[in-house]
């Protein structure tokens, strides 16, 4: 049931009892045992290290850091990542800027490397705690001459002061007495300009704690290096604590980063209590618990934590790359990821962050306004990819899984963005119920998509509108007329921007007035919206109920997917470009998409003999489609179905079944894995009312709770009903 709530749930602990002592040579944190909170990596193998650092990344929302080894390896990728901040060198598009590398720490004793690659690791293993959101690495090592070494190591990214980094590490000489030398020197450039003009200052501090409690301020350390004495099964830590500020946040950020990072090397365990702490809190917020399947929590506790480590409430300037803080794939561009498929993770779990990432669409309207003038079109047409300022930055060419250079028309062709993200910006108002968004930023964006759309389509001969020329997200289809999604979509941002329109005009006139002013809005512009949609192709068949995805669609080829299982390689790579595109294979949901999106304007028969259509003809090439399957399969019913969806969405990351994870997570995909649970599993939905469900579990979830907010109050739901009171009276 949906109740509101006056306290917090169950299900999350409570708060980690900090360490009472800051002189205790161990680290001053201990790792979670509850697998369903953890992701262990044990062993080393080589080739898998980039996919490792992309999937044990930390990361709050201001930086992000990969989960690479201190020392490295031969094919180590080390990288920190500054949201918002965009570089380029002048002849390739801008890249979110990754500065120097502060977590690396190199060992040697008696003049011999400490390295996994050389000698005995005895143990090994990383650990990514979701619950406390740190790095742990713990390793034994025997060297040639037979020396064991134990080292323990904790790295966070602060939750409480997003401006911190730390890394602790312990070394234990197991069975020896000698020297060692360690390396802390950061590599990289610790002040760097980008190309913009936006500076980005690092500080470090280090100190060096020996088994007595007496420390090494980091003025001792000459550029990050120190010889140690080590006794036989004594411990010695070092601390590195680093402040990262830029020039978009204070005047000075050499100075504030040096002002910040000298303060906060005296109180590491304050910050790592601080930092647990605010974990806490959004796990109190956000969790997804699900009894009877260990895995499936895991999953879910994954995509949650990859996701709050890529949100920044505090800067609504920012938003989230594909791949979030833990890669480089796509340069850290903003696609309609965010929109669709995080963004409501965000809404009902975390509306201040929500809030910033609709606030980034609000500033980059000056961009999309001025791409749609460049083009012809009125209005507002967003960048399919953007960085910083909004302007388009899609790259014109790229190189295709069968090495061919092609010509990218997704930058002038994914007209869908624009109502994508009106689609997101109306989301957020429906859920939170907040006004001044609305009347401040909201309107103004639903308004100036609506011409956009208005302008775009054109009249034809039969009376009706189309747009021609477009990419849906099928990507396998280029220059197609009238694709179902993006016309469908815009219908529905034409009719919401009409109504929006009147909502504003009447309950807050004079704002009204003043945007109308400034936008030069007629008084019968919102009418001819409506006009449009009304008469807008839609490709619909009454007799069938299917939408034909664009207009010649189904006079394609049909090819058996089943013929080509298994298979190791996508659909295109295996057909060619042309034939795939003369085919009716498509890369991920289009009008399977346009269904959940907009299914409550649909006949429940229509949405079942769509998914029905398309679901076999869908070949899976994009990692945002089996989780979008899976929430549709789920709400027609049909659970084997969705939860072998669930499945394969889970594994994208988590077994790198796609082959990328080690260019960063699939931040999208995450986002679709927790709405098919929520959404699909649970059947949460939002009436004008109040939130209602109809839930369809698996047979292997027992219960699932969580928490929710809706217009301003916290909901608590449990399936199935009665689910905790009955557990709880198991218990007692």
């Amino acid at each position: 049931m949906v109740d509101p709530l006056s306290g917090g749930p169950g299900g999350v602990p409570e708060p980690l009892a900090r360490q009472a002592d800051p002189h205790l040579v161990e680290l001053p944190a201990v790792p979670t045992d509850d697998p369903r909170w953890i992701l262990v990596e044990e062993g080393f193998t080589l080739a898998r290290e980039h996919e490792v650092e992309s999937l044990f990344a930390i990361g709050n929302g201001y930086a992000g850091t990969r989960g690479s080894l201190a020392e490295g390896s031969a094919l180590s990728t080390p990288a920190t990542f500054v949201a918002g901040v965009f570089d380029s060198d002048g002849s390739s598009l801008p890249g979110l800027v990754s500065t120097a590398d502060w977590t690396r720490l190199s060992t040697s004793i008696d003049g011999q490397p400490l390295r996994l690659d050389r000698g005995r690791n005895l143990e090994h293993r990383r650990i990514l705690d979701m619950r406390q959101g740190i790095f742990w690495r713990e390793w034994q090592h025997q060297d040639e001459a037979g020396r064991i070494t134990r080292v323990r190591v904790l790295r966070l990214a602060s939750l409480a002061d997003r401006h911190l980094l730390l890394q602790s590490a312990t070394i234990t000489p197991e069975n020896f007495s000698g020297r060692i030398f360690v390396d802390a020197t950061l590599t990289g450039p610790v002040v760097q300009v980008t190309g913009s003009g936006t500076t980005v200052a690092m500080a470090v501090a280090r100190r060096v704690m020996n088994p007595t409690g007496r420390w090494t301020p980091s003025t001792e350390l000459i550029q990050g290096r120190q010889g140690l004495e080590l006794r036989l099964g004594e411990t010695y830590r070092l601390d590195r604590v680093v402040a990262l500020h830029t020039s978009r946040d204070t005047a000075d950020p050499r100075e504030m980063a040096h002002r910040h990072v000298e303060r906060a090397i005296d109180n590491v365990a304050g910050i790592i209590g601080d930092h647990r702490d605010a974990w806490l809190a959004r796990w109190q917020a956000s969790d997804l618990r699900i009894e009877g399947d260990p895995a499936t929590q895991r999953a879910l506790r994954f995509a949650i934590y990859h996701l709050l480590s890529a949100v920044n409430p505090q800067d609504d300037r920012v938003s989230i790359g594909a791949r979030g803080l833990s890669g480089s794939a796509y340069k850290g561009h903003v696609f309609w990821d965010t929109d669709i498929f995080m963004l409501p993770f965000f809404i009902l779990t975390y509306p201040e962050a929500a809030r910033a990432l609709v606030m980034y669409r609000y500033h980059a309207l000056a961009a999309a306004r001025a791409k749609a003038a460049r083009l012809g079109y009125r209005g507002a047409f967003y960048a399919w990819e953007s960085a910083d300022s909004g302007d388009d930055v899609t790259p014109p060419f790229v190189v295709a899984p069968d090495g061919q250079v092609v010509r990218l028309l997704t930058g002038e062709q994914q007209l869908h963005i624009s109502a994508d993200v009106a689609f997101g910006v109306w989301n957020y108002w429906r859920a939170t119920g907040d006004d001044r968004f609305l009347v401040e930023a909201g309107a103004e964006i639903l308004i100036e998509t609506a011409r956009f759309w208005a302008s775009r389509a054109e009249r034809g001969d039969d009376g009706r509108y189309h747009i021609r020329g477009v990419i849906g997200p099928d990507e396998y289809h280029e220059t197609v007329d009238d694709n179902a999604y993006t016309n469908g979509m815009a219908q529905w941002n034409l009719e919401v921007a009409a109504e929006i329109a009147n909502l504003v005009a009447d309950r807050w006139p004079e704002p009204w007035q003043a945007l109308s002013r400034r936008l030069g809005i007629e008084p019968d512009e919102p009418r001819q919206w409506q006009q449009v949609a009304r008469d807008l192709y839609t490709g619909f068949d009454e007799r069938t109920r299917l939408f034909e995805q664009f207009r010649g669609y189904f006079g394609l080829e049909e090819i058996d997917l089943a013929a080509f299982v298994p298979r190791t390689a996508p659909m295109d790579v295996l057909l060619g470009r042309e034939r795939i595109q003369r085919s009716k294979i498509i890369k991920q949901p289009d009008v399977v998409m346009l269904v959940y999106l907009l299914w409550e304007r649909m006949a429940p028969e229509v949405r079942k003999a769509n998914f029905e259509y398309y679901e076999p003809r869908c070949g899976h090439g994009s990692s945002l489609s089996p989780a979008i399957h899976a929430l549709v399969a789920a709400r027609l019913g049909d659970t084997a179905l969705a939860e072998r969806y669930f499945r394969q969405a889970a594994e994208i990351d988590l077994a790198d079944s796609m082959g990328n994870a080690a260019s960063g997570i699939h931040a999208a995909a995450l986002g679709g894995l927790w709405q098919a649970a929520v959404f699909g599993f649970a059947g949460l939905r939002f009436c004008e009312e109040k939130p209602e469900h109809h839930a369809n579990l698996p047979p292997s979830w027992h219960s699932l709770s969580m928490r929710f907010q809706w217009r301003g109050q916290w909901h608590e739901l449990t399936l199935p009903e009665g689910a905790e009171r009955k557990k709880a009276e198991e218990d007692s």
